[in-house]
């Protein structure tokens, strides 16, 4: 078992490292201006798991697992990269074993009793990935993709599975603790290959939390023959180019060092933030849903340009213009939803409606497609779709509130009455939105700029390169992301918020998801009590209907007749 922990502090930090303290099996950091952001990375060959995690990971090309916190954060560089919230799945089956399912995994890692999730089987839940033009010769593609909108506590499930497994028989001590610090992880990954026969676990925290329980010090697991502990305390520098990242500070190796060593170090990244524009406005964006929601719901994602008053310098709008000048770039959204709601490609590939809510086009979607079909006998887990985004030109003026806003039109399957819902799958709440309503919760999507690489650049070397995401594979290998942040805050009816523009959570001023990564939307549905007469409404129309039908052909087949008698009198 290898380990690997590394503290990012803020840039321009200049930290001593005698608050470095270093024990045989330990390392711990002090005098920290506040909590740093926190990399874990635990990799643990197959021998070193239980034999039900081998058996299952037998008939496993590749599984990629991401979770990711529905809580706002800040990502430190270089760990840049986001996703909607929830729970991402990326596998590929062994060419030998085509039909492996892994939803009762998947059951096993994150289901509890009170929370299931949807996942019936690999071949019904699960969507093919496409594969577009220029994006053949990513190396990094799953066959088949997954998600579910987690709720709030469900990574509960996750860790008891773990203290189950790996902290048998013990309640209080170092494991568990270990394992509690969970609940603060801004994401989650875990990462398997048949190559490497390795599982890789790694877990991110924000900067800044206060709670004890939320960190623990850096301890070699397993002893000296475990595999070994490096640690980092590094700070971000100012990279000699712009495609690199440049990290400098301390490096431990539990162990074998008795000091920290110094270290300097740059390697090209995949994935940046967006560059702060010149007029200091922080490059985010932010969420709302037009009201009422209605079957139509519109989502609209806004962003800042700049404040009333002041000028544009040098043509340019800061973060809405690309983030370099040498290769194309293109502005993308990348949205993750629930089967209960879909976008109509049909729709999305008509020039007029693409101009009109400022998109280009609809580059990719997967997932359901079949746009007739009710909630309720929907499989699959939703749909993925990568939308490309129209910026503004340069010289164009932002709205009175200083704002951009592109809007994507989304539609409501037929729902179940809230009554008749028995929990929250697939983004669903369980008839709290009132008779006649549901609530939906809606992940924040991934809006970010990818941007053409320069030819030579081997971003593998990046010891914090993160791929299989989801959207990553439907670019070419030499792309680069460079991520917005999403805004949060209290919201209204369909308003802005004091933490971004337009982000939003609830309809109709419930309130519900504010200030997390998500909006919840109400929205109708027929109760029981007016199905049963529309049902019956339904067959009778039918029926009468039908008896038009006959008695029309019936009363011509007897005009036919009298008709050919008259003739033959004649």
């Amino acid at each position: 078992m290898k380990q690997r922990i590394t503290y990012l502090l803020p840039p321009g930090t200049d930290y001593d490292p005698a608050n470095i303290h270093i024990s045989p099996d330990s390392v711990n950091i002090t005098d920290t201006a506040e909590a740093p952001a926190i990399e874990k990375r635990v990799t643990a060959g197959l021998s070193e798991l239980p034999a039900e995690l081998r058996h299952v990971l037998s008939s496993i090309h590749e599984l990629h697992i991401r979770y990711t916190s529905r809580q706002p954060y800040l990502a430190p560089s270089p760990l840049t990269s986001r996703l909607p919230p929830g729970l991402h799945v990326f596998f590929t089956p062994l060419a030998s074993a085509p039909e492996t399912d892994i939803c009762p995994l998947l059951k096993s890692l994150f289901a509890s009793p009170t929370q299931n999730i949807k996942c019936p089987s690999t071949p019904q839940s699960f969507s093919p990935i496409p594969i577009l033009p220029g994006s053949e010769r990513f190396a990094h593609t799953s066959s088949h993709q997954y998600y579910t909108p987690l709720p709030k506590n469900q990574i509960l499930a996750f860790q008891t599975f773990l203290s189950r497994t790996f902290c048998p028989g013990t309640f209080r001590g170092e494991c568990p603790n270990e394992i509690a610090t969970l609940s603060f992880a801004s994401y989650i990954d875990i990462d398997f290959d048949a190559i490497s026969h390795a599982v890789t676990l790694t877990a991110v925290w924000r900067a800044g939390i206060g709670n004890p329980a939320a960190r623990t010090p850096a301890k070699l697991w397993g002893g000296q023959d475990g595999g070994g502990l490096e640690v980092g305390v590094l700070v971000p520098q100012t990279a000699d180019e712009a495609e690199e990242i440049k990290l400098g500070g301390f490096l431990t190796v539990v162990g074998e060092d008795e000091y920290p060593s110094a270290t300097m170090f740059s390697f090209p990244s995949r994935h940046h933030a967006v560059p702060q524009s010149s007029l200091d406005i922080e490059p985010s964006f932010g969420i709302s849903f037009q009201q009422p929601t209605g079957l139509h719901p519109k989502m609209s994602i806004t962003f800042p340009q700049h404040q009333e008053g002041e000028k544009q310098q040098e043509g340019r709008e800061g973060f809405l213009s690309p983030p370099k000048s040498e290769g194309a770039c293109a502005l993308h959204a990348y949205l993750t939803l629930p089967s209960a709601v879909f976008l109509d490609r049909y729709q999305l590939s008509d020039p007029a409606v693409l101009r009109e809510n400022g998109l280009v086009a609809l580059r990719s979607s997967s997932g359901e497609q079949d746009l007739e079909a009710p909630e309720w006998v929907v499989e699959r887990w939703g749909s993925a779709a990568l939308l490309e985004l129209s910026p503004p030109p340069p010289n164009d003026s932002a709205d009175d509130r200083g704002e951009w806003e592109v809007s994507v039109p989304l539609h409501l399957r037929y729902l179940q009455a809230a009554n008749m819902t028995g929990g929250s799958e697939g983004g669903r709440g369980g008839g709290e939105g009132g008779e006649g309503y549901v609530d939906l919760t809606i992940s924040f999507p991934a809006v970010f700029w990818a941007c053409e690489a320069e030819e030579g650049l081997k971003m593998s070397t990046n010891p914090f390169d993160r791929v299989d995401i989801g959207y990553d594979g439907l670019f070419g290998p030499r792309t680069m992301f460079y991520h917005f942040s999403p805004a949060t805050g209290g919201s209204s009816a369909g308003g802005s918020s004091a933490g971004g523009p337009g982000v939003g959570g609830g309809g109709m001023g419930s309130g519900i998801g504010q200030g997390v990564l998500e909006s919840v939307i109400r929205v109708p549905v027929l109760e029981p009590v007016w199905g049963g007469l529309v049902a019956w409404g339904t067959f009778g129309a039918v029926v009468g209907g039908f008896g038009w039908v006959v008695w029309g052909l019936v009363r011509g087949m007897g005009r036919g007749k009298k008709g050919g008698v008259v003739k033959k009198t004649e």
